[in-house]
């Protein structure tokens, strides 16, 4: 059976017959101990403003039995059911059973591999709802869902809305939870399973964390933070939003098996990845924070109000990745989280709008199939850049007014694009029409550079501009130094803009200072060679981040070396003061060696991010940091002994050794069966098949090719670490065969929901052993495959043709 996706006309059409008024839904989780099965009853009580008219629900479970009004209904075809002859006021019963609760959509059983227990969690984004029980699937159908659910009696479950009323039932026990606020059907959840539970009431809100049992250590040492963030942030958006979170519940669950985190109102559903087995490094502390505080966002931008129709999901996800670190900027302890954005997603960001699956923030959705596949670089990082260029352009309090009269207008109702410019307008005293056009409707980023004649200075365009404020620096050499003297901020209406009241003797002269606005920048050809020496010495993260950040956008289009791009990051990393960057970097220059720079200049550059290492880890704040880097790119037997010797008992550098040991080639099965005997993570497992997974070895890329990409028994948060220890340079010959095997798999890769799909197409995609003509191959294979899979090959076969051209450079 096809299981059909909605469209935006079936969407419209139904949206305009119907209300629906409640959910009643009914879940049996006793059978999961021992099997499979997830049982419901869905009970939808909704009107029709046209009685006689038909439409249909959505279940793509396998449906036992239907009535409308009481009368049985005929089998669901394509997952839909259908409703003929409505009434005025109707009520519609459907029986389902889910069985695939292992890869399918919507529901996943998990076993912990360490104590045998059983986890289950569901996740709906954006129309997974429908495989779990009976719905109307879109989000412009809200409704209050009331959630029973019968579960084995040593489980916990959480949903919603918070505290249930708990029947004994023996073997058993019913959860019953009170109605929720109107959401749509994917920002509900039930989880369940005999979590470990830590509870903390926080300036009046009751917050929850729950993990497996088996992490409950590592949940108690990572709860103080979490609630300190949670209470930061639910205090910081109650006051910009100018409306309190309205429920006094908000529970965090932390799952097996489960890709990022969902933002399911009042039960924030997590990968348990989230949990780090090893003391977290700054970045991943601060990780933790922006995904807090992304999801967070999302309880106003996303559940409170909702976008009408999958073309304005920018209006949650991109709206959410700008709160998260407006939010940590000024209410947490990670006050560079700009500076950690810039290091980061927005250079993934600049790669991706400037390749051929660009599109624009806000695009027609046809169908709900289309809109999985815009959850990418596009809608969340340069779309959280450009809303905080809008904030700029309109002014932050003009900003937060405008956003507080959106709320107060649109709570618990859905909303389109043009509702949050009027509110913006309206409160910033600014046409943001043209602003709309620019930005929202037109795909492609601005470039920006200076010339200079004599003591005039013009900020120009490479191409026409959209309207935007940004800023120009002035820096001044002060010994091995620079120095800001000025910032003069311009407003771009057309291709060349004067800029004054900048000094005449500046030194350097940075092109959007303080990072606002979502444009990359080139130096002037007499300057360029300046920018990437003096990159290092420049005074802020944030300044120091731009440089890289065009060095970094010269290397993939081709304007800088390889060699140049790993030179300039690896001189920053020496001079770097901020934490929420040392880790990007070190990614970013251990990625260019290995994945940018030619067979020639590879092993150079290498050994420099490797010396940079050692360096680094003499100061104990970057140790742990620069033991991971070494742990990359160690080159030889005296890397790696040092390595070792610094490890010492730290299990997690350890198996990080043993992943770069067994690249080059080292007898690494002893140590690998005693580190898993040793490591009390209960997924140890899978750092065992990481040091496999690197091995020169065919048998054991065989084997876990087996277990990654046709069994999928890794679980979709490691997907990236085993497949990037799989793909390795200067191991051609052995991964051949599977470029190859990618080709074949392309046709199911999207099985399993959008999170997976997204992971096995982007990670599976072999950066080596491949040429142009088969990246076209890769190309022409994803035609026909579901967009989400279409869409995320097209984008990492542009960077990795980016990179193919690097590599058959100079090198110089």
């Amino acid at each position: 059976m096809g299981i059909r996706s909605l469209t935006r006309t079936e969407a419209e059409r139904r949206a305009s017959l119907l209300s629906v008024e409640r959910y009643d839904v009914d879940i049996d989780l006793t059978a999961l101990p021992d099997g499979p099965e997830v049982r419901c009853v869905s009970t939808v009580t909704f009107t029709c403003h046209e009685p006689g008219a038909e439409t249909f629900v959505d279940c793509a479970a396998d449906v036992r039995g239907a009535t409308l009004n009481g009368t049985p209904l005929s089998p669901a075809v394509d997952g839909r059911i259908a409703l003929p002859a409505l009434a005025g006021h109707n009520v519609l019963r459907v029986e389902s059973v889910q069985a695939d609760t292992a890869t399918g959509e919507g529901v996943h059983r998990a076993v912990d591999p360490a104590d045998g227990e059983v986890y289950v969690w569901m996740s709906f984004e954006p129309d997974e709802a429908r495989f779990v029980w009976a719905c109307f699937d879109q989000p412009d159908l809200k409704a209050p869902h009331a959630f029973t659910v019968t579960a084995p009696a040593a489980w916990t479950v959480t949903s919603n809305s918070g505290d249930a009323r708990v029947e004994d039932l023996g073997t058993a026990r019913r959860w019953a939870f009170p109605d929720t606020p109107p959401l749509s059907s994917y920002n509900t959840v039930v989880n369940a399973g005999p979590f470990h539970e830590i509870r903390r009431e926080v300036d009046g809100h009751d917050l929850g964390l729950y993990s497996r049992r088996s992490l409950a250590e590592v949940l108690e040492r990572d709860a103080d933070q979490m609630f300190t963030l949670t209470g930061q942030g639910l205090a910081f958006y109650a006051e910009v939003f100018a409306m309190p979170f309205p429920q006094r519940k908000y529970d965090q669950v932390f799952v097996p098996e489960f890709g990022g985190a969902m933002e399911n109102y009042g039960c924030v559903t997590w990968s348990d990845a989230f949990l780090r087995r090893a003391v977290p490094t700054p970045a991943e502390s601060e990780l933790l924070a922006k995904v807090l505080l992304h999801e967070m966002a999302h309880m106003w931008f996303g559940n409170i109000v909702t976008m009408r129709w999958w073309d304005d999901l920018w209006l949650n996800e991109a709206f959410a990745e700008f709160a998260c670190h407006w939010a940590a900027e000024r209410a947490t302890r990670y006050t560079d989280a700009w500076a950690g954005h810039l290091a980061d997603d927005k250079l993934r960001a600049y790669l991706s709008d400037q390749g051929p699956a660009s599109h624009p923030i806000h695009q027609p959705i046809h169908d709900v199939a289309q809109a999985a596949s815009i959850f990418d670089n596009i809608t969340y990082p340069k779309g959280a850049s450009v809303l905080q260029q809008l904030m700029t352009y309109v002014g932050e309090e003009r900003f937060r007014a405008g956003m507080a009269a959106y709320f107060a207008r649109h709570a618990w109702g859905n909303t389109t694009l043009q509702d949050l410019i009027d509110a913006l307008s309206e409160a910033g005293g600014r046409d943001l029409t043209g602003w709309r056009k620019a930005w929202l409707e037109t795909a492609g980023t601005d470039r920006f550079s200076l010339e200079r004649d004599g003591e005039s200075v013009t900020l120009v365009a490479a191409d026409s501009a959209r309207p935007q404020v940004l800023a120009v620096g002035a820096y001044a050499r002060k010994g091995e130094a620079y120095e800001r003297t000025a910032l003069v901020r311009v407003e771009v209406t057309q291709p060349r803009t004067a800029v004054t009241g900048l000094p005449p003797a500046a030194d350097v002269l940075l092109v959007n200072d303080d990072d606002l606005t979502f444009a990359t920048t080139r130096p002037d050809p007499a300057t360029r060679d300046l920018l990437f020496r003096t990159a290092a010495h420049l005074p802020s993260a944030i300044s120091r981040g731009l440089a890289v950040a065009t060095v970094w956008d010269m290397l993939t289009t081709g304007e800088a070396t390889a060699a140049e791009a790993g030179r300039c990051i690896t001189s920053v990393l020496a001079a770097e003061t901020s934490d929420a960057v040392i880790e990007p970097y070190l990614t970013l220059a251990a990625s260019i060696a290995e994945l940018w720079a030619p067979d020639a200049v590879r092993a150079e550059l290498t050994r420099a991010v490797a010396a940079t290492c050692r360096s680094l880890a003499a100061d104990p704040g970057r140790r742990q940091v620069a033991l991971r880097g070494l742990a990359r790119t160690a080159t030889d037997a005296d890397d790696l002994a040092w390595l070792r010797a610094q490890a010492g008992d730290d299990v997690d550098l350890r198996w990080r050794a043993l992943v770069r040991e067994a690249e080059l080639g080292g007898d690494v099965a002893s140590e690998t069966g005693r580190l898993l005997e040793r490591d009390p993570d209960p997924d140890a497992w899978v750092r065992a098949l990481t040091v496999r997974a690197a091995l020169p070895d065919a048998a054991a890329k065989a084997e876990v090719w087996q277990q990654l990409a046709v069994d999928r028994k890794v679980p979709v948060s490691s997907i990236r670490e085993v497949a990037e220890a799989f793909w390795r340079p200067g191991q051609d010959a052995l991964l051949a065969p599977y470029a190859q095997r990618y080709l074949d798999a392309i046709p199911q890769l999207h099985q399993g929901g959008m999170i997976p799909a997204m992971g096995f197409t982007r990670q599976l995609f072999p950066p080596h052993a491949v040429d142009e003509p088969y990246i076209e191959k890769a190309r022409q294979a994803s035609e026909d495959a579901a967009p989400v899979v279409r869409k995320t090959l097209l984008e990492r076969s542009d960077a990795i043709s980016r990179m193919l051209r690097s590599r058959a450079g100079s090198g110089s």
